[in-house]
């Protein structure tokens, strides 16, 4: 089965290259970026600013090479695609949470972004902790895992 996906707007940071780009925005709160939808969608971004943070879906238009199970920037061991966040996946489909920072028509200004320059956005959901958040949720293979590790391979 194939699926048609539009896209609404484009994400814009100041992240030019894979390298540049934090793997996580949280870990760059300074990290500011544009998201703009178009003009025929601006009417569905009603009410928005009532969110501190949203989530962007985007494709990964420069992901690279998929592979089913892989290395990650994490971790040196391979891991499936599907139980880590690599960009290099079947559907390349991208999930970021950042900080609505203000909304001005259009226009969506945020921060805590880590997605590369010019890339192309699909939906936006609000960030809900009374939903979003499980308490009873484990960090996986991820959980032992120091997080000063410099990331050497953004494929």
């Amino acid at each position: 089965m194939k699926f048609e996906i539009t896209q609404i707007g484009t994400i814009y940071s100041p992240y030019i290259t894979k390298e540049e780009c934090p793997i996580q925005g949280v870990t760059k709160p300074d990290g500011k970026g544009k998201i703009e939808i178009f003009p025929e969608y601006e009417e569905a971004l009603e009410t928005i600013e009532t969110f501190s943070h949203i989530m962007l879906f985007y494709i990964f238009d420069r992901a690279g090479e998929i592979k089913l199970s892989r290395s990650t920037f994490l971790d040196d061991s391979p891991h499936g695609v599907f139980a880590s966040r690599h960009p290099c996946r079947p559907n390349g489909i991208g999930i970021s949470i950042v900080r609505l920072e203000r909304k001005n028509k259009n226009i969506l200004e945020v921060s805590e972004i880590d997605i590369l320059d010019n890339t192309p956005l699909i939906d936006i959901k609000p960030y809900i902790p009374k939903f979003d958040i499980r308490d009873n949720a484990n960090n996986g293979w991820v959980e032992p895992i120091k997080f000063h590790k410099k990331p050497e391979n953004r494929e």
